[in-house]
């Protein structure tokens, strides 16, 4: 007798054969291919025993809807470009870019939306991104760490996409430049509130390790700095770096070398603040009690490891990710989360209405 083929255990799927249309699943649901195509494009206006027939029908059968012929019904991609002009090594080495593009993944994957990370190296890499963006590949895009000379904007205009930047842009001061929505800190505060820490401790020579100034984040830390000190502010007190430990420890040893009286440190993020502290500790210099140190981002990877743990300025990196996808989404008429959610506690409406800047707060560890 021959052996009786296993049967295969209700609900499960059927074995691999010919991909299943639009048309086996309304048979399946005994629905029309109208109300299927309307339930899987997630329209709306169908009542819920309907749709719960398709989407029952959907999982029996395995169906997998045809993404081209998806695109042609709703004109969307189903997916946005995350653009950051850094080289590789500094993205997949500061937990700045990992927080950032933890928080978009999380936002788009709540929305069924794809993430394309587009990385600029250099000059001819933005080429290749205006061509992919021009392709109509992706429905939006969002861009951070942006410097003064980076042709984004123009590329994302000229592609006729919408885009959200992680960061105030540089232009946005300009009166006669068009306003782009953007999620930024509060970066002035946060260093006005870090260097009265400094002052409140009783230190006079404060130094400041600025980041880049072709950023806001840099120029807008820096310019809270000053704000702070007043007629006190001394240039002499003042070294730039890159938002890198190495850059952070070279400012540090060229403030030594030109201020050795100076009694306290506020490094526009952690990483130079870890850089910083290095030196200090080399020179013979005691933390906090020769030298206080100040940070910003508090990164924990850093700022909690650091011997001793840094003192620092919070911002909350992942909720602005969160953020800036959530207004792409909404400018491209989706569902998206209202801002405030998760965590997510915006400080106020930026001046342009369709921004938002996110409170800092002051994080005391070790070091101050």
């Amino acid at each position: 007798m021959p052996d009786t083929p296993p049967q295969a255990p209700a609900g499960s799927r059927p074995p691999a054969g010919p991909r299943p249309t639009l048309e086996a699943v309304a048979a399946r649901a005994g629905v029309s291919r109208a109300t299927v195509s309307r339930v899987v494009n997630g329209s709306t206006g169908v009542r819920q025993s309907l749709a719960d027939k398709v989407h029952r029908a959907v999982e029996e059968l395995g169906y997998v809807p045809n993404h081209a012929a998806r695109t042609l019904v709703t004109r969307r991609t189903g997916a946005v470009a995350v653009i950051i002009p850094e080289p590789e090594v500094r993205i997949f080495s500061d937990p700045f870019f990992f927080r950032q593009i933890r928080g978009i993944s999380k936002e788009l994957t709540a929305h069924d939306t794809q993430l394309v990370l587009m990385l600029v190296e250099g000059s001819g890499d933005f080429e290749r991104v205006s061509r992919y963006l021009a392709g109509g590949h992706v429905d939006g895009a969002l861009a951070f760490s942006l410097h003064t000379e980076d042709p984004i904007p123009a590329i994302t205009r000229r592609a006729g996409i919408p885009t959200v930047y992680g960061g105030r842009p540089v232009w946005t001061a300009a009166p006669d430049r068009q306003a782009v929505p953007y999620v930024d800190a509060d970066n002035r505060d946060g260093a006005r509130v870090a260097v009265r820490l400094l002052r409140d401790l009783g230190r006079g020579r404060i130094a400041h390790i600025a980041g880049p100034l072709d950023q806001t984040s840099g120029t807008d830390r820096l310019d809270g700095y000053r704000d702070v000190l007043g007629a006190d502010y001394d240039e002499t007190l003042v070294a730039q770096g890159a938002f890198t430990p190495e850059s952070g420890a070279l400012a540090m040893a060229e403030l030594l070398a030109r201020r050795p009286d100076l009694d306290a440190v506020f490094a526009a993020n952690d990483l130079m603040a870890s850089g910083a502290l290095r030196v200090l500790k080399e020179s013979g210099r005691r933390v906090p009690r020769d030298v206080a140190l100040v940070g910003f981002d508090d990164m924990d990877s850093v700022a909690a490891s650091t011997d001793p743990p840094l003192t620092t300025v919070r911002q909350d990196v992942e909720g602005q990710g969160r953020l800036m996808a959530r207004l792409l989404l909404h400018g491209l008429d989706e569902a998206a989360a209202p801002a405030g959610q998760d965590g997510v506690a915006p400080l106020a409406a930026a001046p342009d209405s369709d921004s938002v800047i996110m409170r800092t707060t002051l994080v005391r560890r070790a070091t101050a």
